[in-house]
């Protein structure tokens, strides 16, 4: 029977602090006129919660506000005060419930108390729902009841209203797909519920016709519906009659179809109202403000706000379009907005007229390029941007000291280009714009800007928006932004550099035709390859990334062996080979250890000592039989014992017992028992003329195991005639104690020690198996004895001296193993380089190797008038580097390998 549980807490502690509260309260929703709200004591799952105790946790943390913030504020607030409490699942309504009980009874008076301030009204406060908080700041301007959305509205209501006007924070917009309009409004409406069918019974007989048997049908088994129900069914159907139509009252509705002059005389009087109010009408169907209509959502008003052409608007929408790209960069699509990616190109366009006398117009008329300079060519894209933008007039303009009209150009422009860069970051977005090409007329217009420190910001957005599409392109060698990509590389600023590497190797990454990179200049490839010199890992690996596309082409190496100098880049790439590699040493195996020859079925089965047995047979089956098996047996991979050699050394060792102590068990469950004991065992049959029963994987202990898993210790004194004692000793001083006193006949005093004096009778020998001190085939001592003693070839008086000396086989005690011969190890040095996830090689050495293996493919061929060839003169100076890399790096060996076969 369970114990009785004990009387539970009360809910609420009525002290005088408590009772002189609650008046206060009271008193507070009396003069503030919520006492129909007010609940002195409100439920909270089977539990009254104190507001006093509740008060005074919520104003610890702060207030309402600061505990609604915090994500499961009041669920801890409830844990504390022991109101939520049971399973986690229910855990979340608890909380609600806490949460609306504070909220209408205590939030206003926590704001006039705790906070001294004017609380906001009660139509906006206590007949509202708790969700939400921000109370000390919620007034009737700024706060808007949630009304249920209608489903022409619904796409829009979440973006609208007080959201309208900020940016959307990242958790509402999670659910708000650009350009969908089905997820919200199926948030809105309630599912259909699935059509009702009336039972329609089969009436058709169940016995088969006479002309029924000749038909291919398979016949079919008989139903197995009651016949009685279903005629009680057709019944029951039959005789079901509807009720009759109850005649409804009507009663006419006026509306401007039947009484017009009455709507007419409303719409004057509602005219003449206004004007002697000195107010004008709306424009017919427009929906103010506050009238129903909340407005379009923050990315339709961003749009709208950018094509209006007013700069406080397109301010506004630049400002939300920022946020809105960086925190829903992953789900924000051009295609869900048509026109965006237009309107923010003809945004950064506009840089160009701070430095340049031009308004850049784009032009989609079929005739093909216009002639005027500032008219580019928005289907095709401009050929000849780059000499337009050589032929424009500069204006005198400095950038110590700019306008604020220039600032704030030149802001919009700058957060313009940080959307579009944001935006490409997502492939789609990326793929989609790659098809623009106003937007490789802006990144040439950009990279050609002035040098000046204003435009840096919009370059570098610029490289960062040709990085991303670039893949999606393929370019010429006379094309503009490969020219300009190409022009930029010259310069020092490292971000730049960096960025424009990038975006010329992944040119037509992700096309079927490969790019060719034509047309690079020598200065610009020799200072790539000084670049690889550099302590810069990144750079580096952009050099290296751009090397590899470049070598892959047969004329472009065959162009850079007559221009640069590629024998230093060689060496750097050798050198390369080893970037960040970690030495270590490695022992390989050379020749195995061999096992010492073993029985093939183990035949000896141990014997245990009499202590351990005792200690078994305190132990119940089959818990028993598992310690006699750990005791006696261990797990080997390659031992076999017979299973009835087994059965009968267990039946052997307890079957005398039987009768005092627990039964045995049977014979098959002893051998099912040997299994869950050793996982390695299992039992196997061994065919043949005679089949044979065994249990692979056990063999018996050189000397048995405790059942505290110590190995017990082996008596090797030898008694006349060669017979071992052959004792198991648990411990090292029973052991010596049993030398002692059983094998030595030393005496004890009262106290129970042994006597130390020295004897004139007995004389004390050492019979340890292999000792042949105190014994008598030892040569005599050339000495005398020692007073008290023998000499040592006829043993010793003193059995001190004899104690002692049996102190010294104690260490050797334990059996040892069986030898074993060890195996043979090498040491090697390893220098591995970076590997992948998978265990391939990655990183800067990979990419080293494969721009030599280019080499080596594409270098030219010797001639037969000259003495060696290209890959000799590249490749014999580092051809020993080479091998030992080869050797000690096992991430880069087979790509080692293949460029061993090249260079050979």
């Amino acid at each position: 029977m369970a114990p009785a549980k004990g009387p539970r807490e009360p809910s609420v502690e009525r002290s005088t602090e408590y009772e002189e509260f609650m008046e206060d309260l009271k008193k507070y929703h009396e003069d503030r006129g919520t006492t129909d709200v007010f609940d002195p004591e409100p439920k909270i799952g089977n539990r009254h919660a104190d507001l006093f105790k509740l008060y005074k946790k919520i104003t610890e943390r702060g207030g309402y506000d600061k505990v609604s913030a915090e994500k499961g504020g009041f669920r801890e607030v409830g844990q504390e005060i022991k109101l939520v409490i049971g399973p986690p699942s229910g855990h979340a309504q608890l909380s609600y419930q806490l949460k609306t009980a504070y909220y209408r009874n205590l939030a206003a008076y926590e704001i006039a108390k705790f906070h001294k301030k004017d609380p906001p009204p009660r139509n906006i406060l206590e007949d509202v729902s708790a969700r939400g908080g921000d109370l000390l700041n919620r007034t009737l301007e700024n706060f808007q009841k949630p009304v249920r959305p209608s489903m022409m509205d619904s796409q829009d209501s979440e973006g609208s209203g007080d959201e309208a006007q900020k940016t959307p924070k990242e958790e509402k917009m999670d659910i708000d797909e650009p350009g969908s309009a089905t997820g919200r409004a199926s948030r809105g409406l309630r599912q259909a519920p699935p059509q009702r069918v009336l039972f329609q019974p089969d009436v058709s007989s169940t016995r088969q016709t006479r002309h029924a048997t000749g038909a291919t049908h398979s016949p079919q088994p008989p139903s197995q519906v009651n016949t009685s129900l279903n005629q009680s069914a057709l019944t029951m159907f039959q005789n079901y009659e509807p009720k009759q139509p109850t005649v409804l009252t009507l009663r006419p509705v006026i509306t401007p179809g039947n009484n017009p002059s009455m709507f007419q005389e409303k719409q004057r009087s509602r005219k003449e109202a206004a004007l002697r109010a000195g107010k004008t009408l709306p424009p017919k169907g427009m929906m103010l403000p506050g009238t129903g209509f909340e407005g379009p959502n923050i990315y339709v008003r961003t749009l709208l706000a950018l094509r209006s052409g007013i700069p406080a608007e397109q301010g506004y929408a630049l400002h939300h379009l920022v946020k809105i790209s960086h925190e829903r960069g992953d789900k924000y699509k051009f295609e869900a907005f048509p026109g965006l990616a237009e309107d923010l190109i003809n945004m950064v366009l506009k840089v160009s007229s701070l430095y340049y006398n031009v308004d850049w117009q784009f032009s989609f008329a079929d005739e093909g390029p216009s002639s005027q300079l500032d008219i580019l060519d928005g289907i095709q894209g401009t050929k000849d941007i780059l000499e337009r933008i050589a032929a424009l007039r500069p204006l005198n303009t400095l950038d110590e000291l700019e306008t604020e009209e220039f600032y704030q150009t030149l802001n919009k422009i700058n957060e313009a280009g940080l959307v579009l860069r944001n935006m490409v970051t997502m492939e789609e977005n990326a793929e989609y714009v790659a098809g623009f090409p106003q937007v490789r007329d802006f990144i040439c217009i950009a990279l050609n800007l002035p040098n000046r420190p204003a435009v840096v910001e919009l370059q570098h957005y610029a490289l960062d928006i040709a990085e991303q599409i670039t893949k999606y392109l393929i370019l010429e060698a006379d094309d503009p932004l490969y020219v300009s990509l190409l022009r930029h590389m010259g310069g020092q600023d490292r971000g730049a550099i960096l960025t424009a590497l990038r975006a010329i190797s992944r040119i037509s990454m992700n096309m079927e035709e490969s790019t060719r990179l034509k047309g690079v200049p020598s200065s610009i490839i020799q200072r790539i390859i000084d670049w690889t010199m550099l302590d810069d890992e990144e750079l580096v690996h952009a050099c290296l990334d751009f090397l590899y596309q470049y070598t892959a082409v047969v004329d472009n190496v065959e162009y850079m062996v007559g221009e640069v100098n590629v024998g230093m880049l060689v060496d750097q790439l050798v050198r390369l080979l080893t970037y960040g590699g970690r030495e270590t040493e490695a022992r390989l195996m050379v020749k195995p250890a061999t096992q010492p020859p073993q029985p093939k079925v183990a035949t000896e089965l141990p014997n245990i000592p009499t202590d351990l047995l005792e200690q078994l047979l305190n132990i119940k089956e089959p818990e028993r039989s598992s310690q006699w098996l750990r005791s006696c047996f261990e797990e080997d991979p390659s031992g076999e014992i017979t299973q009835i050699a087994l059965w009968q050394a267990y039946q052997g060792r307890f079957a005398e017992f039987q009768g005092l102590h627990a039964p045995l068990l049977a014979a098959a469950d002893f051998i099912k028992n040997v299994s869950t004991t050793f996982s390695s065992a299992n039992a196997q049959v061994l065919n043949g003329p005679v089949p044979k029963f065994i249990i692979k994987g056990i063999r018996p202990r050189a000397v048995p195991m405790s059942l505290q898993g110590k190995p017990y210790l082996r008596c090797k004194w030898q008694f006349e005639g060669g017979m071992p004692c052959g004792e198991f000793i648990v411990d090292e001083e029973r052991l010596w104690n049993h030398l002692v006193h059983d094998h030595c006949r030393v005496s004890r005093r009262p106290d129970g020690k042994l006597d130390g004096t020295p004897s004139d009778t007995p004389v004390y020998t050492c019979r340890w198996k292999g000792c042949k001190k105190f014994s008598s085939s030892a040569t005599r001592a050339s000495a005398p004895p020692a007073e008290g003693a023998a000499p040592a070839a006829g043993g010793t008086r003193s059995p001190f001296e004899v104690g002692m000396h049996l102190k010294l086989h104690l260490p050797d005690s334990k059996e040892p193993d069986q030898p074993r011969p060890e195996a043979e190890f090498q040491s090697f040095d390893w220098c591995n380089t970076a590997v992948d996830e998978r265990g391939d090689a990655a990183g800067l050495p990979l990419t080293s190797v494969l721009v030599l293996r280019n080499l080596a493919r594409n270098v030219p061929r010797k001639e037969d008038h000259e003495a060696e060839g290209w890959t000799q003169r590249l490749f014999d100076p580092v051809r020993g580097r080479l091998w030992h890399v080869m050797a000690h790096n096992r991430s880069l060996n087979s790509y080692l390998t293949d460029l061993a076969i090249l260079v050979a």
